[in-house]
């Protein structure tokens, strides 16, 4: 097992790691619209779930893999009204990828985030 940590992604802000590579996976903690920098910049849905799959996305790449590797991925949504506007970004950053996948409606997420987003990917 390896820890993975990036200075391309935004650090935890808890006690848990940014992924998790193990048996020729990573697993990648859920990400929220924080910034390489920490800061919450991003306040409608659209920009942030483009934040959350940069992040994912750095992680990703900083061990050699992409979200075209990514084999699940679990997103929480605090309004499911906004489901639309994240199906569309999400397409946008896997193309014709198209992994497995579950959507969570919530209460409430960290710093008021509108979505999170975890995934599974191949090493």
């Amino acid at each position: 097992m390896q820890i993975i940590h990036t200075q391309n992604a935004p650090q935890a802000i808890g006690p848990y790691s940014q992924a998790i590579k193990s048996g020729g996976f990573i697993f990648a903690s859920g990400q929220i619209a924080l910034d390489s920098q920490n800061s919450f910049p991003h306040t409608d849905i659209r920009e942030q779930t483009i934040q959350v799959l940069k992040n994912l996305q750095a992680i990703l790449e900083s061990q050699g893999s992409s979200l075209q590797k990514v084999i699940k991925t679990t997103i929480f949504l605090t309004d499911m009204d906004n489901f639309g506007i994240v199906n569309e970004v999400y397409a946008e950053f896997f193309g014709p990828h198209k992994p497995a996948r579950s959507t969570i409606g919530v209460k409430e997420l960290p710093r008021g985030a509108l979505v999170e987003i975890e995934c599974i990917a191949l090493d």
